[in-house]
């Protein structure tokens, strides 16, 4: 299997980049729905689950870093053959997922009141405890933590969270099958098993 993309695939790097990000936001969620739903406040349990939450975020951050690095430097594969207009709503879809994926994690942080343990092995300073918060909030916009995270939290759990990263996935996961079951074409097999030829 290749490494780097070619012009009818996606290279393996490409693809374990992809698929190790679905499985972070899946584990994120997984997370804090379980922190929400089955965990009390204070409680051991409730904090694993915050951290691990946490510890994610930050891991989403590192892989998204090197996907867009990746992407930059790897041709991608050809678009398969349709409108204008498709392609416009193809290439809107990806941009809109490349920032969202990375608002969130970086709102995560920003916002987060605590520091993250990440992964039980070393600790992360929260975003108030470092000496950007004290020059560029605390000092430049005088503003304390709890004005700061007000709106950022906001960002995170409504905006982001509830709706705007739900209805990114849905749509994309949406789009590949409608590829692969309607329309017939190797959108998705580009990513999963597909060869460096076509057939």
């Amino acid at each position: 299997m290749r490494l780097k993309n070619s012009i009818y695939n996606y290279g393996s790097i490409a693809k374990w980049l992809h698929w190790t990000t679905a499985l972070l936001f899946l584990l994120a969620y997984c997370s804090v729905y379980y922190r929400q739903w089955f965990t009390e406040k204070g409680t051991p349990e409730n904090w694993t689950a915050l951290q691990l939450h946490l510890s994610v975020g930050i891991s989403i951050a590192v892989i998204i870093s090197l996907r867009i690095i990746w992407r930059l430097t790897n041709p991608q594969p050809h678009l398969e053959s349709a409108s204008p207009l498709a392609n416009f709503a193809a290439h809107t879809g990806h941009f809109a997922l490349y920032a969202i994926m990375i608002i969130a994690p970086l709102t995560g942080y920003l916002g987060t009141g605590v520091n993250t343990e990440f992964l039980f092995l070393f600790e992360i300073p929260k975003f108030e405890h470092t000496a950007l918060f004290q020059s560029w909030v605390a000092q430049g916009m005088g503003l304390s933590f709890e004005q700061f995270e007000k709106p950022i939290d906001f960002i995170h759990k409504q905006v982001l969270g509830k709706w705007l990263i739900w209805m990114l996935i849905l749509g994309h996961a949406g789009a590949a099958l409608y590829h692969h079951y309607v329309k017939k074409d190797r959108t998705l097999i580009k990513m999963t098993t597909g060869k460096d030829q076509l057939k």
